[in-house]
């Protein structure tokens, strides 16, 4: 499987919820980088954080999450994804769409680092009761 195939089939398993799947994609030691005000925003490490603290939780406050990739550029050890979110939050039900720009570092066909792009106002008032 090639960088590319292997972002790709990220998305298509964080869709299916196949979390054994993404686990063996993610490098033991990734460092995962989401905005700050995004839902779970900061750094976190390491394969569990990654699953538990970041992917797994999305369920919890949103009716529905997905990231939609519009645009993939390979760049041989780093693929940047262009697309969007849209959700629904749970309490609120306000939905969304957000732009973003991910990028994904790899090495041995393993993701070793992601950081995220996106305007995280959008998503935050999504949250907010009027």
């Amino acid at each position: 499987m090639n960088n590319l195939e292997v972002v790709q089939n990220l998305y298509k398993w964080f869709s299916e919820k196949e979390f054994d799947q993404i686990r063996t994609i993610l490098s033991p030691n990734i460092e995962w980088i989401q905005n700050k005000g995004f839902p779970n925003g900061g750094i976190h490490y390491g394969i569990d954080q990654v699953l538990s603290g970041v992917l797994t939780n999305f369920k919890k406050d949103w009716k529905s999450w997905n990231a939609i990739v519009n645009q993939w550029l390979d760049c041989g050890d780093a693929i940047i994804c262009l697309g969007y979110y849209h959700g629904i939050h749970r309490i609120t039900e306000k939905s969304i769409k957000a732009e973003f720009a991910h990028v994904y570092w790899l090495q041995d066909s393993k993701i070793y680092k992601f950081q995220q792009f996106t305007d995280t106002l959008i998503i935050q008032k999504a949250t907010e009761k009027e």
